[in-house]
């Protein structure tokens, strides 16, 4: 299947200053997130900006970027006026990938742009839940599909509830894993068709939404199906603290060889 990535990045964050600059191994963040989503098979990767630096730092690197209104209210809503932009087709496929998730399963992109459907306008991605203080923790996103894999509803609550089994212990969550109980967390990447991407920002926001603060359930609300790829691989976390940057920057470590590595042994 023939996709666009396109990658949604403004440089305010409240917990971590000018996130998609941040220095990974001498290229910035959005840059190593860019150049991840192109392993996926991607006909084209476009990142999304409001500001003129990130705007400057992928044209630096050979990155497609488009310049976007700066009173979006979503990254989705971002991405919807890129994809106007470049004239995609109606039942064009489109990958909403993070600019924070620089360790990203190019995989994993492409099995979720799969999963769009001329019934399914949209797809996002899940995987198991094994440890039993992420089923009781509101900012891991829980989700439970139909028999077809598509979701049903996204919450931050332990769902679905095992009555019977949590009433006996909520210490361990392998005894109960079962064919009937295999809990799942959700993963925050999205495909559509550009139909409904367009369609997407006329979508009045739900109750539900505005209770749970999950932005997905708006599609639900008004009658449209996501499609679930459920992966058994264990994603790598994205980049929300210093913490976390710490933690990526070190897959990007120089190299023994690498000149950089060599200056300093010079010392």
């Amino acid at each position: 299947m023939s996709f666009t990535v396109i990658i949604p990045a403004r440089l305010a964050s409240t917990r971590l200053p000018n996130k998609p600059l941040a220095d990974l191994g001498g290229k910035p963040m959005i840059v190593r997130v860019a150049e991840r989503a192109a392993l996926s098979g991607a006909a084209r990767i476009v990142v999304a900006t409001d500001h003129r630096d990130i705007y400057a730092a992928c044209e630096q690197h050979g990155i497609d970027v488009a310049m976007t209104r700066a009173d979006h209210p979503s990254g989705t809503d971002r991405i919807a006026e890129v994809a106007a932009a470049l004239d995609l087709a109606d039942d064009a496929v489109v990958v909403n990938v993070q600019g924070d998730e620089p360790l990203i399963d190019p995989g994993l992109i492409a099995a979720t742009a799969g999963h769009i459907k001329a019934d399914v306008p949209m797809a996002t991605a899940a995987h198991s839940i094994e440890l039993l203080p992420e089923m009781f923790n509101p900012n891991v996103v829980k989700l439970v599909l139909d028999k077809e894999g598509r979701a049903m509803y996204f919450s931050r609550a332990a769902i679905p509830w095992h009555r019977d089994g949590f009433a006996q212990s909520k210490d361990s969550l392998s005894e109960l894993h079962s064919h009937e109980f295999a809990p799942l967390r959700h993963i925050g990447l999205y495909a559509y068709t550009n139909k409904f991407l367009q369609i997407y920002p006329t979508l009045t926001a739900s109750p539900l939404e505005r209770i749970e603060a999950l932005e997905q359930l708006r599609v639900l609300w008004h009658g449209y199906s996501i499609a679930v790829h459920v992966t058994s691989l264990l994603p790598e976390a994205g980049v929300d603290t210093p913490e976390d940057l710490e933690r990526v920057r070190k897959h990007f470590q120089a190299p023994p060889d690498s000149p950089l590595v060599a200056a300093i042994s010079a010392l």
